[in-house]
């Protein structure tokens, strides 16, 4: 049985398309079962000595999700998007309660609403992306005031692939550090989900852009993204090859969410005063870095969070806001390239760990199929 992560919010400020009023007596009290993926690894991570375990410890199983309490809403989701930190909480990276259910993204209907809310609707379409944890499921209860509305333009699926990472791509972009007309940016997993979506804005802005990628058809996608310089790292060395493209000067920022395999060359590939912005860790966690490392070329290193960046109703309104906006108007485009079932979640993830994968991964539930 599922309980929800006992976070505590406000309802919803969002404003009503037709004012409704749901008083408890509209809610039926009933026991709901939905499919959901859950993880409990904990008997395999001790056969592992601890070690970070494989994929197939997701489980498709039924939970009971009951009704929505006050400041609540439940959502039957349409569309749920997979991020590489899903396989962080699934390997031990991130702690969490065992067992839980992954996923921190999707996009559904509203079908049930909690006692004397208001800001919401049975029938609206809604996404999030964030807290709670929990998206891997074809129902779920969540505070109402963590979802935003999906235009009528755009398709749940694709919202579900650009929530996330549209937002993170906004926040790095716009916020942690300001990318203008001028600058030069590495982009590493350039091909990735997030590492798209930062080629094509950032070439909108109006900076030069280089990218890491794996293979010659990821370069092509990348180029196509925005990406001035692709390398491929498994053929040539990055951090001479920005030198050679930047005429040793370096770059202003680099954005990186591979970590270990890619930390320290990063680092070497900045300019002075640049900006070494590590936003995920796919191939490890880096080595620590001695702070005097930072000193003979004045870096800044910085290790963000959406969750930061978005921590109250207005910033994530705004984020939300201006990747729909740029969504619709053609400004972004997302590469939804991978769809699984919502009950092959662990084959999904396996894809993307073994880098078989490219552009965004969604998740769909058997009754939407």
């Amino acid at each position: 049985m599922w309980g929800g992560l006992g976070l505590v919010h406000q309802a919803s400020r969002l404003p009503l398309r037709s004012p409704l009023t749901f008083a408890p007596s509209l809610l039926p009290p009933r026991t709901c079962w939905r499919n959901t993926v859950t993880a409990n690894f904990a008997a395999a991570a001790a056969a592992a000595g601890g070690a970070p375990v494989a994929a197939m410890v997701l489980k498709w199983e039924d939970v009971e999700i009951g009704e929505p309490k006050e400041g609540e809403i439940r959502v039957k989701n349409k569309a749920i998007g997979i991020n590489f930190i899903d396989v962080y909480y699934r390997k031990g990276v991130y702690p969490t309660t065992l067992p839980f259910i992954p996923g921190r993204e999707a996009v559904g209907v509203v079908t049930a609403v909690g006692p004397g809310l208001t800001g919401r609707k049975i029938g609206d379409v809604v996404a999030y992306a964030g807290d709670p944890m929990g998206s891997y499921a074809e129902e779920q209860i969540l505070p109402a005031n963590v979802v935003v509305p999906v235009p009528p333009s755009i398709d749940p699926v694709v919202a579900a692939a650009i929530m996330l990472k549209g937002m993170t791509a906004q926040f790095l972009l716009r916020r942690c550090f300001k990318v203008e007309r001028g600058h030069t940016i590495l982009v590493h997993a350039a091909a990735g989900g997030v590492g798209s979506l930062l080629c094509q804005w950032a070439n909108a802005l109006g900076a030069t852009v280089i990218g890491t990628v794996s293979s010659e058809e990821k370069a092509a996608q990348a180029t196509e993204d925005g990406c001035h310089h692709a390398i491929i790292y498994t053929k040539e060395d990055f951090v001479s090859r920005v030198e050679e493209i930047t005429s040793g000067k370096g770059v202003n920022v680099v954005y990186d969410s591979v970590g270990k395999d890619t930390f320290k060359g990063s680092l070497k590939c900045l300019a002075n005063r640049g900006y070494m912005v590590s936003f995920g860790q796919s191939s490890g966690l880096p080595d620590p870095v001695p702070l005097s490392d930072l000193a003979p070329k004045s870096l800044f290193l910085t290790r963000p969070s959406l969750f930061h960046y978005n921590a109250t109703r207005d910033e994530l309104l705004e984020s939300a806001g201006e990747v729909f906006a740029n969504l619709a108007s053609g400004f972004l485009r997302v590469r939804v390239n991978h769809t699984y079932p919502l009950s092959e979640a662990a084959k999904a993830h396996a894809d993307l760990e073994d880098r078989k994968t490219s552009g965004s991964i969604v998740l769909i539930p058997e009754e939407n199929i």
